[in-house]
């Protein structure tokens, strides 16, 4: 199932007390980007982040739910009308991420 342009539309709104965010739609889904890094995805009108060291602390009763079959846990963020707890959170979460790796040409 296709997540739906209205979500993603949403959760942006709520992400923008935080610095450089952006998305990108792939496959009927969407990544989220945070200061150039990825920290999670909408996957089937759900928000989920990866499951840092910050994400867990920050919710530390949050599920692990598959964003697709075949891919890595991710934790679900349930809280999503706080917008000062999500920039707290996406923040925290891309500052913990190594930087994005540069693509080669050629």
């Amino acid at each position: 199932m296709a997540s739906k342009k209205e979500y993603l539309d949403y959760i942006s709104e709520q992400l923008s007390l935080a610095e450089e965010i952006s998305s990108r739609q792939m496959m009927g889904e969407y990544i989220i980007y945070c200061k150039g890094k990825v920290i999670g995805g909408i996957y089937d009108d759900r928000f989920l982040i990866k499951p840092t060291k910050s994400a867990k602390e920050l919710m530390p009763n949050a599920a692990y739910e598959l964003p697709y079959e075949g891919a890595k846990e991710m934790l679900l963020v349930d809280n999503t009308d706080d917008r000062e707890f999500l920039a707290r959170l996406v923040t925290a979460v891309a500052d913990e991420l190594p930087a994005a790796k540069k693509k080669k040409k050629g």
